[in-house]
């Protein structure tokens, strides 16, 4: 199957062959990273705009890792560091770095939609590198490309994501692309950090995860963002912790094959215990991997490039 759209805007939007699509394309270039010279001609002549309105190192750098090894011209754009401080309007901003004929401009921003809002007003292909609380469609892809890579099919796999849900855009696009693809999933963190009707979804919800841990094919642990938080959701951090942080007794029971996973970055000692972070089940490190390959495939499928490897 070919890919047909213009913008990757949100894992929501998707079919269940078009994740399949990105997953496959995205496989066939995860081996150039493994090679001593990582560079193919696939995007030659092509420049791609990275607009970040947020702090951001892992969807940044792989981003532009993956644009530059397809031979890519790839310019970096911050808030601060745009006409937007001096009263432009995001609107404005897009359309003139438009006019200056990029093929692809990736965006970061904390309001939710801002990505959706941009596609309709330029021609240029949009990818959503996080809006807000909304979504993050990469993340979730090479969420997807991990899980695929250890467990081989989707159908039927038990996932816990654990966390501040609400404030959680990975969440939300895992749920998404999970439930497309035939998994199962329950959300599990304190009462205020689930949002209302979050079942709707599709999702099984819980507030203690223990019972759970033996059934599960991947556990997946989410940061707590204060810096979304108006107000305090538990008491303190170290309360968290102890009640919905993944430690090593909590695992005792896991499946001998169990994913450890979590977007990044992570709080030590806050939602994982460093020996899990580190420990035999995590693959942590294989989603950053992905991530390479998998925006090298948005990168190759949105800006319609030539297989010349």
């Amino acid at each position: 199957m070919t890919f047909q759209r213009n913008d990757l805007l949100g894992i929501q939007d998707l079919d269940p062959e078009e994740i399949t699509t990105i997953l496959d394309t995205a496989e066939s270039f995860r081996e150039i990273s493994e090679r001593d010279i990582k560079k193919v001609p696939t995007l030659r002549g092509k420049t791609i705009i990275l607009f970040f309105h947020e702090p951001s190192t892992r969807t940044r750098m792989s981003f532009e890792i993956a644009g530059k090894r397809m031979s890519a011209d790839t310019f970096n754009i911050s808030a601060s560091g745009s006409s937007l401080v001096k009263g432009e309007s995001l609107k404005d901003t897009a359309l003139n770095l438009e006019a200056m004929a990029p093929d692809l401009i990736i965006i970061r921003h904390a309001v939710p939609g801002t990505p959706h809002f941009l596609a309709q007003c330029l021609k240029t292909p949009i990818v959503n590198a996080g809006d807000g609380a909304h979504e993050h469609p990469t993340q979730a892809l090479l969420d997807l490309l991990t899980i695929r890579e250890h467990k081989k099919s989707f159908r039927d796999l038990n996932v816990l994501i654990v966390g501040d849900i609400s404030h959680s855009r990975v969440a939300r696009s895992n749920i998404f692309g999970m439930n497309k693809l035939g998994m199962k999933v329950t959300v599990a963190g304190p009462p205020t950090t689930i949002p209302p009707f979050i079942e709707k979804l599709n999702v099984n919800v819980t507030y203690q995860y223990d019972h759970l841990i033996p059934d599960m094919d991947i556990i997946m642990m989410l940061r707590v963002q204060k810096e979304r938080f108006n107000q305090p959701l538990f008491p303190s951090m170290r309360e968290y912790s102890k009640l919905f942080g993944l430690t090593l007794n909590r695992l005792k029971n896991a499946r001998d094959d169990v994913l450890i996973m979590h977007p990044g970055p992570i709080n030590r000692g806050v939602e994982l215990d460093p020996l899990v972070a580190d420990g035999p089940f995590s693959v942590i490190l294989d989603q950053v991997t992905n991530g390479v390959a998998v925006r090298m495939a948005v990168l190759y499928l949105l800006c319609r490039g030539t297989l010349e490897q």
